[in-house]
């Protein structure tokens, strides 16, 4: 590759380097009190750990959760995509119903998402995401 060539790839490289990632579709108001319960599909997976749920297709209605009980290593994280991965294998497209907890900060909210715990089928996403053996290690 001629230096040129080298140097415009490597420009070209960086710039999308610092493109700042898309936002989560997801803009319904979330819960703001321990306890608080609601549920619908899993309709869109961020990272390892957050995810959006929603009874509509409509982005509006979904709720941005943060799990209570499964930390996953940050998206850009060397196995952050694998995380990301894992917890679209166990929990997009499926119903999950989930309860708003307080987290280790107190707080029901962590930026714009709920903490909560979510299940499908009975069973927490954080215990299926461990029993797949899906990559741990966040905060």
């Amino acid at each position: 590759m001629s230096r040129v060539l080298m140097i415009v790839a490597c420009v070209l490289a960086a710039g999308a380097a610092a493109t700042p990632a898309a936002a989560d579709p997801c803009t319904a108001p979330v819960p703001t009190r321990a306890g608080h319960s609601f549920s619908g599909q899993v309709r869109y997976v961020g990272d390892g750990d957050g995810l959006c749920v929603g009874d509509s297709p409509d982005p509006t209605t979904w709720i941005e959760v943060r799990l209570a009980d499964f930390d996953a290593p940050e998206l850009h994280a060397p196995i952050g995509a694998r995380a990301k991965a894992a917890l679209e294998d166990v929990a997009l497209g499926r119903g999950a119903f989930c309860t708003a907890v307080r987290g280790r900060n107190g707080r029901v909210q962590v930026y714009d998402r709920v903490i909560a715990v979510c299940q499908i089928s009975g069973r927490s996403i954080g215990t299926l995401l461990r029993q797949i053996g899906a990559p741990q290690g966040g905060r």
